[in-house]
């Protein structure tokens, strides 16, 4: 079977599951113009799942946009530069359960079942083209190169302000989710202290958009121990770097991976349900004490290069610039570079999303809610918000800000509330399921009032007529103009009295026979 073939057995297998069909939501309207039930904001793997979810709940009034170019949603085609995921292959999710969804239904068809057994693990590149394909599949409606400007509450629905080519778009939406990824609650960290003097062509952050083909002869610091300082190194030693050292503040490089040990149901299904102190200690030994290590590829792909080093306890406390150079110092040592990636990660700081610019001020963080014990506090995970069960912010100041409900943020920065799943492959599968059933819980819940209406006003019978059925198909047929019209109604009531035309009429109970006859079956006189 090829992956054509297998397009379209996910839409036939699609429409076996389209129970409950009814499209449900109460529509909306402001200036004749209807009111989005849900916005999704970024496109990537997060994205895509979330759209999804909602169709099979049949929300289907919703919208996707990502301020990137179709096929450049998420970090796979931009910074991201693994060769391999360090998820395991095997991992599903945005698939909801239908087998030939998945990841290997898909590489197999495009690449042959033995292809799927010889690795480990799915080159970054393949999961990205399988993104391509699922949203192609489904015929996701994601609309590209168009970005979220800013939120602001308009009674009780949130006004999204979007800009595209032509200009600034004002929608109305009841829900509202950030999808946008590792950064999504705050913004890469690059420290300031270090680069005030530098000229902005002489350093970038791992995840900005570098053009490694001009680092080729050059000398280049890398100030980071985790996955992307790897990475980021690889790739400019492959692209001809004279030299790249890479430089961390620990002792020694990080090996044991803490997310891969989250990798369980438990863990992943119902960290949420934790109480605050739990939740608090597991994430404070997860990103506190034990930060993600690079891959043992990324660190094989590195070592390979005899113009490569990676230098412990040097953590860079002075940069300046000399002719064109940036001069770094650490406690004991110096460099001189000709180019610095900072793999530093993202911070958490609602205040530096542009979006939340108007009450990010209102939202709580893991600071209003919980005080730790004495000697577990940590100044990086106090600034996490703190959300709700469905990923939605909530009030720094309670009954303040209402509005903060209808604005869901799966992004990493829920990793603290919600356990891995905004910003996560391993996480999609039971972070998005919760997401979409919270939200219509939510949309169902707060319409509670004319749905009971609608229902006082249900008139429509199940139990048709009290005639007998040969009686009452008689009606139909002589009401019937044409044969057109008389199959049409047999249509309407599911063909059931055809059933009971083709029965015998022995079988048929006495009130048939007689509406059939007109008599009842002559039966023998005793002697």
């Amino acid at each position: 079977m090829s992956v054509s073939q297998l397009t379209k057995r996910v839409r036939r297998e699609l429409t076996y599951l389209d129970y409950p069909a009814r499209e449900w939501t109460v529509p909306r309207f402001i200036d004749g113009v209807k009111v989005l039930d849900v916005l999704i904001v970024g496109a990537g793997q997060s994205g895509l799942g979330i759209a999804f979810g909602l169709r099979l709940e049949r929300i289907v009034n919703f919208r996707i946009i990502d301020r990137r170019q179709n096929g450049f949603e998420g970090p796979w085609r931009s910074f991201a530069r693994m060769k391999q995921l360090r998820t395991p292959k095997e991992v599903t999710g945005i698939d909801f359960g239908i087998p030939s969804l998945t990841v290997r239904a898909w590489y197999e068809e495009k690449f042959g079942r033995r292809a799927w057994d010889r690795i480990d693990t799915l080159p970054q590149e393949i999961w990205r083209s399988y993104l391509d394909w699922y949203r192609d599949v489904l015929d996701l409606p994601v609309e590209n190169d168009v970005e979220l400007t800013s939120i602001e509450p308009v009674g009780d629905l949130l006004l999204a302000h979007i800009r595209r080519a032509d200009g600034i778009e004002r929608v109305h939406a009841r829900k509202i989710v950030l999808a946008t990824g590792f950064e999504g609650s705050g913004s890469w960290r690059v420290p300031k202290s270090l680069v005030m003097c530098l000229s902005a062509d002489l350093y970038a952050h791992s995840a900005d958009d570098i053009d490694f083909r001009k680092l080729a002869g050059k000398r280049i610091g890398i100030l980071g121990a985790g996955a992307s300082a790897f990475d980021n190194a690889a790739l400019a030693l492959e692209m001809g770097a004279a030299r790249v050292d890479l430089c961390f503040r620990r002792s020694e490089i990080p090996r044991v991976n803490p997310l891969t040990w989250m990798n369980f149901a438990g863990m992943l299904g119902h960290f949420g349900e934790l109480t605050d102190l739990d939740r608090w200690r597991f994430m404070r030994h997860i990103l506190v004490e034990l930060p993600v290590p690079p891959t043992q590829d990324a660190y094989w792909r590195c070592l390979k290069f005899e113009n490569f080093a990676w230098h412990p306890n040097c953590d860079w406390s002075f940069v300046e610039e000399a002719c064109g150079v940036a001069r770094v110092r650490s406690i004991d040592r110096s460099f001189e570079f000709d180019f610095l990636i900072f793999a530093s990660g993202a911070e958490t700081d609602l205040s530096a999303r542009p979006e939340l610019a108007l009450f990010f001020e209102q939202i709580a963080l893991w600071r209003d809610r919980f005080t730790p014990p004495r000697g577990e506090e940590s100044e990086l995970l106090a600034r996490y918000p703190y959300l709700g069960q469905a990923f939605e912010f909530t009030e720094r100041h309670r009954g303040a800000a209402p509005f903060l409900r209808r604005l869901h943020n799966f992004t990493f920065g829920a990793i603290l509330s919600n356990g891995i799943s905004g910003a996560a492959i391993t996480g999609i599968k039971y972070g998005v399921r919760r997401l979409v059933n919270g939200i219509a819980r939510d949309l169902f819940c707060e319409d509670s009032a004319t749905y009971y209406r609608d229902l006082l006003s249900y008139r429509t019978p199940e139990l048709r007529t009290l005639d007998n059925a040969f009686v009452w198909l008689s009606q139909i047929g002589s009401e019937a103009t044409n044969f057109e019209s008389f199959a049409k109604q047999l249509d309407q009531h599911q063909f059931a009295m055809l059933r009971l035309l083709q029965r015998r009429p022995e079988h048929d109970p006495p009130a048939v026979r007689i509406a059939r006859t007109g008599r009842t079956k002559r039966t023998s006189r005793p002697k």
